[in-house]
């Protein structure tokens, strides 16, 4: 392995390090000590989703313009340290909101710039890109082991690691490959920069009734990424946040299987699996618990893979073969919008409001929730999501996609 190869793993491992460690435990902190109500701390997981509505219009007038993208990298990082770090000392909502907004803003763009410099400095992407990005999982395993081993998920210490974890990293992407601005001197565009020519798209009706369904499945899904964490805790189950990491090792194991079920069942079925999986897992999660039914538990988290994989990766293969070459990447960037981007902020905001609804005070004060009525309800809506793509998405014959030689690549 080159020296540079070395460096965009390190990169890839430090970058979804520093994400994974307040992430994922960041609801039960919200709620168990900070003391939000569930529509604050939905409202505080939607500021990831605002600030990737953001980031592309960022990157694509700044970072490729002006910059070059380790130096906007390095600068974003550092400065997001410093702002976490604050955010960690920070007990009231009002103050604390905004700040965790201005944090997102300096670290979603690094998301794209991580992907950027990598694909400019490998020979082969459709070869290397997949060795290069599984580092990604891994650092997110890493620190989710980490915080629950400690057993430090209610406590502000997964902000300040991801803090100092940022700060490292922002010295260490000092010294990635230079990497300059690709369209410096040419003429800025809004239309290139809103992705606008992938609109055209639109005109066929599967890809819209796609669109629209995956943009209504993200709601559901933010149930999982929000308040998963709070929820194995108040159920008892011990380092839950190490436990979580199950999940990123079977998205790992389905991301191999992929390929194999895209050529024996087609993007449609795949896709369908993909939602059916949210419901099922909703389901698990509903009737759960940490006596009898802990199996269901952990079948919950394992099935994130599937979830994950089977409706969100697919949907990028499904994108990438709708699209012509002009367009792919505005096609891309308009997915990533309506789902990373007004799904997550929407999603976030409704499950915050659910979950504020079936809480429980107890006469000591103590908070509780009637978690299985909040997990029915993300599982009825992916199963009516479910219903709608069964009957109105009718997708052209599956054209053979190059990510599905990625994929085949990997598998063998």
């Amino acid at each position: 392995m080159t020296a540079t190869r070395v460096k965009l793993s390190v990169m890839m491992f430090l970058e979804y390090f520093v994400y994974g460690a307040w992430y994922v435990t960041a609801g039960t902190y919200f709620i168990e000590t900070l003391k939000f109500n569930g529509g604050q701390a939905g409202l505080a997981y939607g500021s990831m989703g605002i600030a990737a509505m953001i980031s592309p219009f960022f990157v694509g007038m700044v970072a490729d313009r002006f910059f070059s993208s380790e130096r906007v990298m390095a600068v974003l990082l550092i400065i997001g340290a410093v702002v976490l770090y604050y955010v960690s000392t920070i007990t009231t909502f009002s103050s604390f909101y905004p700040l965790l907004i201005i944090y997102a803003l300096t670290f979603m763009p690094t998301l794209a710039l991580a992907n950027s410099i990598s694909f400019d400095h490998i020979e082969n992407p459709a070869r290397d890109f997949p060795k290069i990005r599984v580092l990604g999982t891994i650092g997110w395993i890493v620190a989710g082991v980490l915080v629950g081993t400690l057993g430090i998920e209610s406590t502000s210490i997964p902000m300040k690691i991801a803090a100092a974890g940022s700060l490292v990293f922002g010295l260490f992407a000092l010294t990635l490959p230079h990497t300059p601005p690709h369209a410096a001197g040419q003429r800025l565009r809004v239309r290139d920069v809103l992705g606008l020519d992938a609109l055209s798209l639109f005109k066929d009706k599967s890809f819209t009734v796609f669109v629209v369904g995956s943009f209504l499945l993200v709601i559901p899904l933010q149930f999982y990424y929000t308040f998963t964490n709070a929820f194995l805790n108040e159920s008892g189950m011990t380092q839950a946040a190490t436990k979580m990491t199950l999940g990123q090792a079977s998205e790992l194991g389905f991301m191999l299987l992929l390929p194999w079920f895209l050529t024996r069942l087609g993007i449609k079925r795949i896709m369908l699996l993909g939602m059916a999986a949210w419901a099922v897992r909703y389901l698990f999660f509903a009737y759960g618990n940490t006596g009898p039914n802990l199996w269901m538990l952990y079948a919950g988290i394992l099935i994130h893979g599937m979830c994950y994989d089977f409706f969100f990766v697919s949907g990028q293969i499904y994108v990438d073969e709708q699209a012509t070459l002009k367009i792919r990447a505005a096609a891309q960037g308009l997915i990533a919008f309506v789902t990373l981007g007004i799904g997550n902020v929407i999603g976030s905001w409704l499950s915050g409001l659910v979950v504020q609804a079936y809480q429980i005070t107890g006469p000591n004060g103590a908070i509780t929730h009637d978690w299985r009525s909040i997990w029915l309800i993300p599982a009825v809506g992916s199963a009516v999501i479910f219903v709608i793509f069964l009957f109105w998405f009718k997708p052209k014959p599956d054209v053979k996609s190059p990510l599905d030689e990625v994929g085949m690549r990997i598998a063998a």
